[in-house]
């Protein structure tokens, strides 16, 4: 029998770079498992049902709530993201390793459901940069990126809480640190 998978999850506060380290090691390597969340915000343009997110109604997120089928959810800009149960732990079964890339709630909720998890937070090099990186994508209002900067104050705070920390000042140097803490044997 093949040896338990690991579960690594990957947080930090909106626009550090997150998404795009997580599609980099996944481009890298294909033998890491991507979970896909459960969210009730409307899907981005190019989105995929299944491919990014589960899109969901409030009243079948509720539910899955209900019925113990999220290993962790938090509401997020007034919208609700949960990680599916089932798929995490059939795949760490497999000896698969799964990546949960969700944001900081969820990730204190991981330390409970999932204690050998591998929690990594990643951090902006300052804050300017990551207003900086929040403007670029063009997404949102000022009042939303007000509040995604304020949040972000107060998760950066947070990373001290993690089993690791990894600065993405470079695009580079941060998939390295984070291919290292992944690969180095457990």
């Amino acid at each position: 029998m093949s040896k338990p998978g690991r579960l690594i999850v990957i947080t930090g506060p909106s626009g550090v770079g997150k998404g795009t380290l997580v599609r980099l090691l996944l481009k890298r390597h294909p033998q890491l498992y991507l979970s896909i969340s459960t969210t009730t915000r409307q899907p981005r343009p190019g989105e995929v049902e299944g491919q990014h997110y589960y899109f969901v109604s409030r009243d079948t997120f509720q539910e899955m709530v209900t019925a113990n089928e999220l290993l962790e959810w938090a509401e997020y800009a007034g919208n609700y993201y949960g990680t599916p149960r089932k798929p995490v732990e059939q795949q760490i079964k497999r000896g698969e390793s799964v990546l949960l890339e969700i944001e900081l709630e969820g990730a204190r909720q991981i330390q409970q459901t999932f204690p050998t998890a591998l929690r990594i937070f990643i951090v902006p090099p300052n804050v300017a940069e990551l207003e900086q990186r929040i403007r670029r994508r063009g997404q949102d209002s000022e009042e939303a990126i007000a509040r995604r900067l304020e949040r972000a104050q107060a998760e950066i705070e947070a990373a001290d809480e993690f089993d690791l920390q990894i600065v993405n000042d470079n695009l580079e140097d941060a998939l390295v640190s984070l291919e290292a803490a992944i690969f180095t044997q457990h």
